[in-house]
């Protein structure tokens, strides 16, 4: 039978557990009784008819009136997905220097009266703050404020949507950018894909629509699932927004990776020509679309083809009380200091109304926005997007130029899927893009997070010592996986005590060069091949118990896998390295992982050329063990 499209099977699974009137169907609001998401205050033509002049303090120099402000209640997050933060987190502000409740409702009130009517929470992920039902419990009492919105990642949204509803939550929405669970967890480092989807059932069960669904879209990652995203708004009150991806501090944005708008739209246009049109609402960052006889819609948020500066209306107050004028921009005033330096309220409206009059008529474009210095987006807010992990500097590797690839989302075509199926998912940063800096660039890349801090890892970025024989290697008398009758056995290491272990081996892919060339410079139709080979890499390493029929079940706590190109061969070298501690040794981890790797790479380029050969499939060295250590000459 035919494999039923992601987006039908996550369709099912929402769909299971909503309920039904009598006439079958799908009940998108509360049944009587049940709590409904309730205006904040009076209607909005009384508010117009009554309302006093726009606020000065929030009206910049171009005229644009400043009523949306949106509000970080954290620093951290409850996941760690790769291209936001490494799997350890990151530097958090120390706790006394972030706003506290008080401080938060404090700015809150005085915006709301002077004209914001509406306030999004964000983080890091807001869900994780303890007293979230009580902000927005008291954000409602605010007269003027019409809507209540967060942005989430949805891990907790299931458990405690019920309560921010009744505390008057008016809008949600949730960060999602793939469909396919594997890698969902691969994307985060955690498990969660589910709850998710949890999440965005139960908004929908309590009559949130549209429900907002955040899919930054990124070439190489995602963008071969927008049909399916799109698929979701036939049958649900969904508004999947689709972001182009946005240079933020470390992310090293890069324009071969941004998807456009216009590219987009033409995808979707080719499988959906009825697609049309909605009419713009005044301020909105989003040109949206719908086909007709779809529940749901489609967006666009077009911050760098086609930006909306013209008509922004946005200010943010970060976790630790700085104010930003503008997302992309790099100035920022403290809003907490002059709080806590005892600022009244006429002082603190100068000081913001000082801050909305800076503000530029538009960004500086998405180039130069690439090179500008900037707050990493996870300690600004879980806005529409997140960052890159800082890249790692270039460095030079067998006397000639080379890149190190930086750490990013990658492709992952539904030939992939298969290979997630087997067991868990790798939990290391993956390939995207080349230093611009050199006309002959080497890619190189490592699934290593940090170099420095685990000097036992390989380094990605300093040539290897050639490796020194640690002495003669103990000989056995015998084969360990054959009984004394020359049956096969398994080798009982019950026994053996745990100590550290560590191996690594590598392989050799000769791949030509027209094959090479493409790899270089990352123009496979498949998609990126190196990013492909290391996961494929990283996921043998943990399934060799179930490759290798006599090998025991390792639990890995580290697998590293370093990809670079040697032009001189028009090859492709892989290094794999694993670590346990336990009472058997790793090496066939790292030989498999190496091995595999080896075969995703052919498998990524055959199309081009079958004159690939793979070699060198070799341990490198192994410490730990009874046996001693070996390190090859």
């Amino acid at each position: 039978m035919a494999a039923q499209p992601v987006s039908r099977v996550v369709r099912r699974v929402l769909r299971a557990g909503v309920r039904s009137c009598s006439s079958g169907a799908p009940v998108t609001q509360p049944c009587p009784g049940e709590p409904v998401v309730e205006v904040l205050s009076r209607p909005r033509p009384f508010l117009e008819e009554h309302a006093a002049p726009f606020s000065a303090f929030l009206t910049d120099s171009f005229g644009r009136r400043h009523s949306y402000l949106r509000i970080s209640l954290t620093e951290r997050c409850n996941l760690r997905c790769q291209y936001c933060m490494p799997e350890e987190g990151v530097p958090l502000t120390p706790k006394a220097d972030l706003l506290t409740t008080e401080e938060i409702l404090t700015l809150a009130r005085l915006f709301v009266k002077e004209g914001v009517d509406k306030i999004r929470l964000t983080g890091g992920e807001p869900l994780i703050r303890p007293d979230v039902v009580d902000i927005v419990a008291q954000l409602r009492q605010l007269e003027g404020l019409r809507t209540i919105g967060i942005t989430t990642n949805g891990i907790n949204l299931a458990r405690l949507l019920p309560q921010l509803q009744k505390a008057g939550l008016s809008a949600i929405n949730i960060s999602l950018d793939t469909l396919v669970p594997a890698k969902f967890e691969f994307i985060v480092r955690r498990k969660g894909f589910h709850k998710v989807m949890e999440g965005i059932h139960k908004a929908i069960e309590l009559g949130y629509s549209p429900v907002k669904v955040n899919c930054v879209v990124m070439r190489g990652l995602n963008e071969d699932e927008l049909l399916d995203f799109v698929a979701l708004t036939e049958g649900l009150p969904l508004d999947v927004r689709f972001i182009e991806y946005m240079p933020f501090d470390g992310n090293k944005w890069n324009f071969k990776k941004m998807v456009s708008y216009k590219e987009m739209l033409d995808t979707l246009r080719q499988q959906w020509p009825e697609l049309e049109k909605l009419p713009e609402e005044e301020s909105s960052t989003a040109k949206a679309f719908k086909i007709p006889g779809f529940r749901g819609q489609v967006s666009f948020i077009t911050s760098m083809s086609e930006h909306f500066c013209g008509t922004c209306n946005r200010l943010r107050i970060t976790a630790d009380g700085n104010l930003k004028v503008c997302l992309f921009g790099n100035s920022e005033v403290s809003l907490r200091d002059h709080l806590r330096a005892g600022a009244s309220e006429e002082e603190l409206l100068r000081v913001i109304g000082a801050a909305v009059g800076r503000k530029k008529r538009q960004h500086a474009g998405m180039f130069n926005i690439s090179q500008m210095k900037n707050r990493p987006m996870i300690l600004i807010e879980l806005f529409l997007m997140r960052q890159d992990s800082p890249p790692a500097l270039p460095s030079t590797f067998r006397n000639s130029l080379r890149v190190q690839v930086l750490r990013h989302r990658v492709s992952f075509s539904s030939q992939m899927v298969t290979l997630w199926k087997g067991g868990g998912v790798p939990q290391a940063p993956l390939v995207a893009q080349r230093w611009l800096g050199s006309s002959l660039p080497q890619r190189h890349f490592s699934s290593h997070l940090d170099s420095d801090a685990n000097p036992k890892c390989l380094s990605p970025t300093e040539p290897r010592a050639p490796a020194a024989s640690s002495g003669p290697l103990p000989d056995s008398d015998q084969l360990t996986h054959v009984d004394t009758e020359g049956r096969m056995a398994m080798v009982d290491v019950g026994r053996k005590p745990n100590t550290e272990r560590v191996a690594v081996a590598s392989a050799v892919v000769l791949l030509g060069p027209v094959a090479f060339k493409l790899i270089q410079e990352n123009q496979l139709k498949k998609g990126d091949a190196l990013a492909v080979a290391q996961l494929a890499g990283i996921q043998a390493a943990k399934l060799t118990s179930q490759l290798i029929p006599l090998c025991h079940h390792v639990a890995l706590s580290h697998v590293q896998v370093q990809l670079e190109l040697d032009r001189t061969r028009h090859a492709a070298v892989i290094q794999a390295s694993c670590r346990a501690r336990g009472p058997t040794g790793v090496e066939m981890e790292a030989l498999t992982s190496a091995a595999v790797a080896a075969l995703a790479l052919y498998d990524m380029c055959k199309a081009v050329s079958r004159d690939i050969v793979l070699a060198e499939i070799k341990l490198v060295s192994k410490t730990g063990g009874q046996r001693g250590d070996f390190h090859r000459t």
